[in-house]
């Protein structure tokens, strides 16, 4: 009944400790309010039982209910309706550089690089509703997965998409996945531009310098987080292919360029990460989730609707009731 009801002056409500004072005031005046005539026999009276008289007592039932609603009223119960209007702001455009070499497939983490990657890239995307998110595949080549766009199913959907494959040349170019990302950003008009690259090696292919890729990126303004993924020593890594197609996996050590990596995120005001575990991967991501904000201005709005106003009316009938029954009905018995 009181859902959605909020009082303004709930320091009203400190009066309905006067009701129970006022019950023992009546109840202790209650033999005085009537006369008393003593007399020794009842003898020669008839006596007759009627109702009327302890009816009486309702006339101070409805003073005390009529006051309850009158403390109530005066606390300004009111119902509030509440509409939100949000204006956004130019968003954060981010490309997601992403390293698809064959080494990706290594199970230092859980079930392997690439998938554990997919998962924790996947909820960053999704949490990021305002911003307009692209993607890059890189290996000893380079190329544009998805352009960035706002429409997060496609971005989705191509994440989850992402696979090794021989299509792409071996290696890993870091370098020409940096310039890819930097090419697809140049242009936009968006209040802060992000690159996320990650890589699990050392830049051995491609015709790109890394440096000169950073350097780019910190021409057009664009801040590079780059991420180190791999544990420390040796991890079980595809070492060849069986005659069946399936990967033949060794003992492989785990080689990450981290001056590189540093490097480029230094230049282009960034920061380094090292993940050697599923969850340091999603800590990373969870940290750039909170260093890069996108501003969102809420407008609320509030409309009261003050539900008083029945509880006078009720307690001023109640009053109207009491007084014409006292001098009506009850006039010879109060």
């Amino acid at each position: 009944m009181l859902n959605g009801i909020e009082f303004l002056n709930k320091q009203f409500f400190w009066l309905l400790l006067a009701l129970p004072l006022m019950v023992l005031w009546y109840v202790l005046k209650y033999k005085k309010q009537t006369a008393a005539l003593k007399i020794s026999s009842l003898k020669g009276f008839k006596v007759t039982n009627t109702l009327l008289p302890k009816l009486k007592h309702v006339l101070f039932a409805l003073r005390l209910i009529a006051l309850a609603l009158l403390i109530t009223a005066l606390a300004r119960p009111r119902t509030v309706d509440v509409s939100s209007k949000i204006k956004k702001t130019k968003g954060i455009d981010i490309v997601m550089a992403i390293d698809v070499s064959g080494s990706m497939l290594a199970k230092d983490l859980s079930p392997n690089r690439l998938e554990a990657l997919k998962k924790v890239a996947g909820a960053f995307i999704k949490g990021r509703p305002n911003d307009r998110i692209g993607l890059v595949e890189y290996a000893g080549e380079s190329f544009t997965k998805t352009p960035i766009t706002s429409d997060k199913s496609i971005v989705l959907s191509a994440l989850r998409n992402i696979k090794y494959n021989t299509i792409i040349e071996g290696g890993t170019a870091i370098g020409m996945g940096l310039a890819t990302a930097v090419n697809r950003l140049k242009d936009s008009k968006a209040k802060s531009k992000v690159i996320i690259l990650l890589t699990d090696g050392v830049n051995n292919s491609g015709f790109i310098d890394p440096k000169i890729a950073s350097e780019l990126a910190l021409e057009y303004e664009i801040k590079t987080y780059t991420i180190g993924l791999g544990t420390n020593g040796t991890a079980l890594s595809p070492i060849g292919i069986n005659r069946n197609g399936e990967f033949q996996y060794g003992r492989v050590q785990v080689e990450i360029d981290e001056p590189l990596l540093k490097d480029i995120a230094k230049v282009t005001g960034g920061k380094y990460f090292r993940a050697t575990n599923n969850k340091k991967l999603e800590a990373i991501y969870n940290e750039i989730n909170k260093l890069e904000k996108t501003d969102v201005e809420e407008f609320k709005f509030y409309n009261y609707e003050e539900k008083y106003r029945p509880l006078v009316w009720i307690a001023a009938l109640l009053l109207f009731i009491e007084l014409l029954a006292r001098f009506t009905v009850f006039r010879s018995f109060v």
